[in-house]
């Protein structure tokens, strides 16, 4: 499920609640502070999806918006064993 992700900054959501409240609805609504996220807005719904009991943790990630932009290194790449004298 990939959401659509919005992104306002602090000033832009205290000056426009009602704004993120409908972005929201159709996906996260990521409020920055300084321009570093702070704060996520989401809507109830898809709330009750991410902390749903029983939930295995492919299925949380699979609901979540940008986990599949996380790049896993190939087996090669990932370091080879200390040896020590």
């Amino acid at each position: 499920m990939n959401l659509p992700v919005r992104s306002m900054s602090s000033r832009e959501f205290n000056q426009g609640t009602g704004a993120a409240k409908v972005a929201a609805l159709s996906g996260p609504v990521y409020v920055t502070d300084r321009g570093q996220p702070s704060h996520v807005l989401l809507s109830y719904d898809h709330y009750r999806q991410l902390v749903k009991e029983n939930q295995s943790l492919a299925d949380m990630l699979c609901n979540t918006p940008g986990a599949g932009d996380i790049e896993i290194p190939e087996r090669d790449s990932l370091g080879r064993p200390a040896f020590f004298d």
